[in-house]
C-alpha cells in the first residue's frame, strides 16, 4: 500500500472520487454530518465550498490516495471574525470503509494539522460524536487534548449523543502573550458580588 497526501485546488475538483467516499461513509451511517448519502451535486457543492476557503487562504482539504484512487479525505477552515481567525476547525475526517484499518485517518488528520501550521493557525479544534471512540483515540494519540463535551447535542432521528470537543495548539507567534483565563486584559471584569473574579 502506498498512500500519498494531495491538497486539491479549486481549478481541478475530483468531484467523483470524493463523492465515492462521502457517499459510502454516509451509507454506513458514518458521523460526518449528514444524515442521509448526499446525491453527487450536494458534495459537489460542499466541496466547492472548503475550496473556495483554500482559494481565499482560509482552509486547506486534503486527499488520501493509496495506489491512485481517493480514500481518505478532510478539511480544516479558519473561523470567521477578528479575534479568531488565528485558529481554525477541521472538519469532516472520514476514509472509506473498504480502506479502514490502515492509518488512513491518522494520515489525514496529521497532513491537516501540518497544512494548517504552515498557513500559520495557532489553534486548531474538531469535534467529534459521543459514540465515535476510535476516532476521540486517534485524536488524543495525536496530541490533541479533550476540552469538554455538550451532552445530548447531536441528533440522529429519535437519538442524541454528546458533542465532544477537542483542540490542539500548532503555533505561538513570537511576542505572543497567552493569558488564558487571567483577570487581565480587554474584556476583563469582576464577578458583581466582589468575592470572586470571573
Amino acid at each position: 500500500m502506498e498512500a500519498t497526501v494531495e491538497f486539491p485546488a479549486a481549478g481541478a475538483p475530483p468531484y467523483a472520487e470524493v463523492h465515492r467516499v462521502v457517499a459510502a461513509v454516509v451509507a454506513q451511517e458514518g458521523a460526518v454530518g449528514w444524515l442521509a448519502v448526499p446525491d453527487e451535486a450536494e458534495t459537489a457543492a460542499w466541496l466547492d465550498g472548503q475550496l473556495a476557503g483554500v482559494a481565499r487562504g482560509d482552509g486547506g482539504f486534503a486527499c488520501v490516495r493509496v495506489d491512485g484512487r481517493i480514500e481518505a479525505l478532510g478539511g480544516w477552515q479558519r473561523f470567521v471574525g477578528p479575534v479568531v481567525r488565528q485558529n481554525a476547525e477541521v472538519r469532516r475526517v472520514m476514509t472509506h470503509p473498504d480502506a479502514r484499518g490502515r492509518g488512513l485517518g491518522r494520515v489525514v488528520v496529521e497532513a491537516l494539522t501540518e497544512h494548517a501550521r504552515a498557513a500559520g493557525v495557532e489553534v486548531l479544534m474538531l469535534d467529534a460524536r459521543g459514540n465515535n471512540h476510535a476516532a476521540h483515540a486517534l485524536y488524543e494519540a495525536l496530541g490533541w487534548e479533550r476540552r469538554g463535551s455538550i451532552p445530548d447535542f447531536v441528533a440522529v432521528g429519535n437519538e442524541r449523543w454528546d458533542r465532544v470537543f477537542f483542540s490542539k495548539r500548532v503555533n505561538t507567534p513570537p511576542g505572543t502573550l497567552l493569558h488564558g483565563s487571567a483577570s487581565v486584559g480587554p474584556g476583563y471584569s469582576r464577578r458583581r458580588n466582589g468575592d470572586a473574579e470571573r
